[in-house]
């Protein structure tokens, strides 16, 4: 795999933490100094931007008819009542030149971190080769990638067995991997989405096999999250004669595997809904209001060491945090699958004013709650909770208890494969200052499971 190093040297860094905030002051003194009340409105102005589009945007997911209307409106109104003020106020010079400080602030900000907090990848092992290997595909995956990238023929030359699906009838692909291991397989592989990946990975565990995963579904979450190559999933078959071995964990959310999350709630709600599988966008857009503001679906608390969260509307359990504390802004990406924790994300914005601070204030928002833990009990008031287990829709009976399986699962994967990309260190300016004029804190991302460091 491709390992990113450092930035440069932690006196570097400290240079770069420096001049990062050296170019966010500027960027306050360019709005003041250049434009005087002007440049103030410029912030002020932003701002109430932002918390308008969030309010827009609030409406627009939580309320059906003129509300919804009225959101859309205020969603694209907000900027053009923004590029308008600017304009009269002339200040547009003053926020330009801010704006181009505050991006290279930014920058040299996440350039710093990275020199100091790089997070280190999983280790890879040499291992044995299989001799029997057996690859279970769906043919319709990822529409069609399996037969346009010939993975079947490319797989036979290796000596693999296949197993095709028939997309016309519901197989039970576990019971097809146990019947495989029954028949002397020494390896388990998946060319499918990342369901079938789960429930292949699991028989793989039990019977502590190596497991090969090949990036053949839609969006390739867990080859993502592994390094593999997600244009091409013929390149994961190098893993066959040319391979290395990644111990990484498994989740577990009532009594069954799970690779990347486990969702319950709002999203676990909507996937339940039968005409989401051909309309999801439509499928979401009309259940979130009912969902959202509670008029369907049953708020949801989160048990964990010893925090409860009370009345969530969602709960997004992955298998391992993500790489830093906003999934999305980290491009939903985990740089570590072997940390024996799961992460928790738990989500409750009940009005357009929760809305509008979550939009600003991020992580610090009250509606949003960013955990850490090794066992998850998720409870309601409903007997059965939906939940959707790596995008699968289920029900399960409440209370439902989440758990990590540390180093349950053994990856076969090319020795040469592309990587999974550099994550970003989550970046908060504390962060930034106590870098620039004092000593930089550690972080969860440089430690392994047992607190020490590890060389990758």
């Amino acid at each position: 795999m491709s390992r990113s190093k450092p930035s440069g040297t932690p006196a570097r860094a400290r240079l770069l933490a420096r001049v990062a905030l050296a170019c966010a002051l500027g960027a306050v003194v360019a709005l003041v100094a250049a434009s005087g009340p002007g440049g103030l409105l410029a912030l002020v102005v932003g701002l109430a931007g932002a918390a308008l589009m969030a309010v827009g945007t609030w409406w627009v997911l939580a309320h059906h008819g003129t509300l919804r209307v009225a959101g859309a409106v205020l969603m694209v109104a907000a900027p053009v009542a923004l590029l308008v003020i600017y304009a009269r106020a002339d200040v547009w010079p003053a926020a330009l030149v801010a704006l181009a400080l505050w991006a290279a602030a930014t920058l040299c900000a996440r350039s710093a971190l990275r020199g100091v907090r790089q997070p280190r990848g999983m280790r890879a092992v040499t291992c044995p080769l299989p001799r029997h290997p057996v690859l279970i595909m769906n043919p319709k995956s990822g529409g069609g990638k399996v037969g346009r990238f010939g993975l079947v023929e490319k797989a036979e030359a290796l000596g693999a067995r296949v197993v095709l699906l028939d997309p016309a009838v519901r197989t039970d692909v576990a019971a097809l991997a146990r019947q495989a291991v029954a028949g002397g397989a020494d390896l388990l592989g998946v060319a499918g989405g990342d369901g079938t990946q789960a429930r292949v990975a699991e028989v793989a565990a039990e019977h502590d096999l190596p497991f090969l995963v090949i990036s053949a579904g839609t969006r390739n979450h867990f080859a993502m999250d592994l390094g593999l190559d997600r244009d091409d999933p013929s390149r994961c078959l190098d893993a066959l004669t040319d391979g290395e071995e990644l111990r990484i964990d498994l989740g577990v959310v009532g009594g069954q595997a799970f690779v990347n999350t486990a969702s319950f709630g709002v999203y676990a709600d909507i996937v339940q809904r039968p005409e989401y599988r051909d309309a999801k966008a439509g499928t979401a857009l009309n259940a979130l209001p009912d969902l959202l503001l509670g008029y369907a679906g049953h708020p949801l608390d989160a048990a964990l060491d010893e925090i409860r969260l009370e009345s969530q509307q969602a709960l997004l359990v992955s298998n391992n945090p993500y790489a830093a504390p906003e999934p999305m802004a980290a491009g939903g990406r985990r740089v570590r699958l072997d940390l024996g924790v799961l992460g928790l994300l738990g989500i409750r914005v009940n009005n357009a004013a929760q809305a509008a601070d979550l939009a600003l204030r991020g992580t610090k928002a009250a509606g949003l709650q960013v955990q850490t833990s090794r066992r998850i009990v998720v409870g309601s008031d409903a007997e059965r909770i939906p939940v959707a287990v790596d995008g699968e829709a289920l029900t399960m009976p409440a209370p439902v208890t989440c758990s990590i399986r540390p180093g349950a699962l053994r990856v076969l994967v090319p020795r040469h494969r592309p990587g999974a990309p550099a994550a970003t260190p989550p970046m908060h300016w504390r962060d930034v200052l106590t870098l620039a004029f004092g000593r930089p804190r550690p972080t969860p991302a440089t430690k392994d499971r047992a607190g020490g460091a590890r060389t990758s």
